[in-house]
């Protein structure tokens, strides 16, 4: 979905694991930029004039809150396609309708999940079902684009859709209720398997509530406030917001300021060359042409859209 067509501390023991601890360093904190794609208010996160990029994670269109009317048009993104990365779609409110040439369909409503693996090609749609368009509601969605390294480029095209109640809900120890989509959190692993080892989660925090984890120093993380305001090792980021950390430590301490959201991802980077034009994503100029040269013969049309 583009708009070029996404703990507190209770005994000695937990103190004593703490202090051999690194809170990782708040590098800078860059705000989301206004960007709306017709009649649907967008703020786009990654990439900006600030920032590229925080490898492997290419873009983040935070799309909402608002509240449609009833008889909308739904969202805008009508067929187009894409190639070289995997797109997460977090509904927070609201649905998405998604079909694609790869044969998938389905309609994801509020706290569920899309994953889509763009691979060597295919064209989707993402628009809102006709229940939406005909009664209107709440709708907030994220879009997060993950790159995929040279080797899996061009790997099958795949999508996968649940529903909220098949996203695990955890309760941390400092009370915020974790989300977890991929990856591990506190020997718990969420449900989506992608091909990469990217952990994603979101967080819901109350004022005053703290949430704390450890992330491997050379992992790369993604954290943006969707709502609210927390701070993060010692630094404020508000709503909106997204912090970089360098890699001088391995633990992140979130304290909310007032009721917050926040998105919290992490990987490996892939630390390959990005050239990217418009839903393309590749590792070479040569790579990009002969992706719009498939797309213009049809090659991304596995079956009817």
């Amino acid at each position: 979905m583009s708009a070029l067509l996404l703990l507190p501390l209770f005994n000695n023991k937990i103190n004593t694991r703490a202090d051999a601890m690194t809170n990782r360093t708040v590098q800078d904190v860059f705000p989301a930029q206004r960007d709306d794609i017709a009649d649907l208010h967008t703020w786009r996160a990654l990439p900006t004039s600030k920032i590229d990029m925080v490898d492997p994670f290419l873009f983040l269109n935070h799309h909402g809150h608002q509240v449609y009317p009833q008889h909308n048009r739904g969202l805008p993104f009508g067929p187009h396609p894409h190639r070289g990365f995997e797109t997460v779609t977090f509904i927070l409110e609201g649905d998405i309708a998604h079909r694609d040439t790869g044969g998938h369909e389905s309609v994801i409503g509020g706290g569920g999940v899309q994953w889509m693996t763009a691979g060597s090609g295919l064209i989707h749609s993402e628009t809102s079902s006709d229940q939406f368009k005909q009664h209107g509601g709440p709708m907030e969605i994220l879009q997060l684009w993950v790159n995929l390294p040279a080797r899996l480029k061009m790997t099958q095209p795949a999508y996968r859709g649940l529903q909220g109640d098949e996203i695990p809900t955890l309760q941390d120890a400092g009370g915020a209720r974790v989300h977890l989509v991929s990856g591990e959190w506190n020997g718990q692993r969420g449900p989506f398997k992608p091909l990469l080892d990217i952990a994603t989660m979101w967080i819901e925090l109350d004022a005053g509530q703290q949430f704390s984890t450890t992330i491997a120093a050379e992992r790369a993380i993604f954290f943006y406030v969707v709502r609210g305001s927390v701070e993060v090792n010692g630094r404020d980021v508000a709503m909106r917001h997204l912090a970089t950390f360098g890699a001088d430590g391995d633990t992140l301490q979130i304290t909310a300021t007032e009721d917050a959201l926040v998105l919290l991802c992490h990987a490996e980077p892939l630390g390959e060359p990005v050239v990217s034009h418009g839903p393309f994503v590749m590792n070479t100029v040569e790579e990009i042409h002969q992706a719009i040269a498939d797309y213009q013969a049809g090659k991304f049309n596995a079956s009817p859209l």
